[in-house]
């Protein structure tokens, strides 16, 4: 993974070089996106480039890239970089001022760069073959903007850490009412009596484009009973399935929260359901 997009050109990674007075840098002001690829077809291009653009509008960056280029500048960076399973990364920051100042600055460019990265071929529907998950669960301290997808990833990093720490894959995060909010990187789901249920979008949660497909996926087929409701803290104790989803995992079964066994400890059924048609109709978004 070698070339780069770097502010309207593609060079060696090796030669990519950003101001040190970059806002990205000094403040992490800026938004980003991470869109998978497999042999060459996009996973959700279309809503991951939608929420790009309502962050760079909530924080009020000015940038006339629209969707046609992203995707030029995309399917660029697939064809100068070896790999059948490629992540995309998309990075826009403020800029660069001539001094470190809170308030954003008027007239100067917003830092745009892209590049790919390898990523594990797709998740397939298979209870033998999945990736399974062990998690920790801690109360959220980040911020009261996280429907934001900002470079300001601190919060999330030291949650995320927190269960590194414990030998966990994941943290499962809670808010002071032991209301679920997400994971550190991820959204959550409780599965109980074969229905799904996730906690409602509001400023706590990161809006999951995976998430978006599963749930439109999910109701538009009818054959697994789906809600958005809140969801507590002891139905994630008590669930029968627990499942955290990202555009790389895509659903991905727990088997273990704070070392206690979900459930029976194994990969379930409506996992198994569930990923069987997201697998199906991920490439349609």
């Amino acid at each position: 993974m070698s070339t780069v997009y770097l502010n309207g050109q593609y060079m060696p990674m090796s030669e990519a070089r950003i101001s040190p007075m970059d806002r990205g840098f000094l403040f992490g002001d800026g938004i980003y996106e991470v869109v998978p690829s497999y042999d060459g077809r996009l996973v959700g291009f279309v809503p991951h480039m939608e929420r790009m653009q309502d962050g760079l509008d909530a924080i009020e960056i000015k940038l006339a890239i629209d969707q046609d280029q992203w995707r030029g500048i995309g399917m660029a960076l697939l064809e100068r970089n070896d790999g059948d399973n490629l992540g995309l990364y998309f990075h826009v920051s403020r800029g660069a001022d001539s001094k470190r100042h809170h308030a954003y600055p008027d007239g100067i460019e917003p830092t745009v760069y892209a590049f790919a990265f390898e990523i594990p071929p797709a998740p397939i529907a298979d209870k033998e073959a999945v990736s399974t998950y062990r998690v920790s669960t801690t109360e959220d301290l980040r911020w009261k903007r996280c429907n934001i997808k900002s470079t300001a990833l601190l919060g999330n990093v030291m949650h995320y850490q927190h269960g590194h720490a414990r030998g966990n894959n994941e943290t499962i995060l809670y808010n002071a009412e032991h209301q679920l909010t997400e994971a550190a990187a991820c959204n959550v789901y409780v599965i109980k009596d074969g229905s799904v249920a996730t906690p409602p979008m509001d400023w706590q949660k990161l809006p999951g484009i995976t998430r978006l497909m599963l749930l439109d996926i999910l109701r538009k087929n009818g054959s697994i009973p789906v809600q958005e409701r809140i969801v507590t803290l002891e139905e994630l104790r008590s669930a029968d399935e627990v499942w955290i989803s990202s555009s790389s995992k895509e659903i991905a079964p727990v088997i273990a929260v704070d070392d206690q066994p979900v459930g029976d400890g194994q990969v379930g059924d409506v996992w198994l359901a569930a990923q069987t048609l997201y697998s199906a109709q991920k490439f349609n978004y």
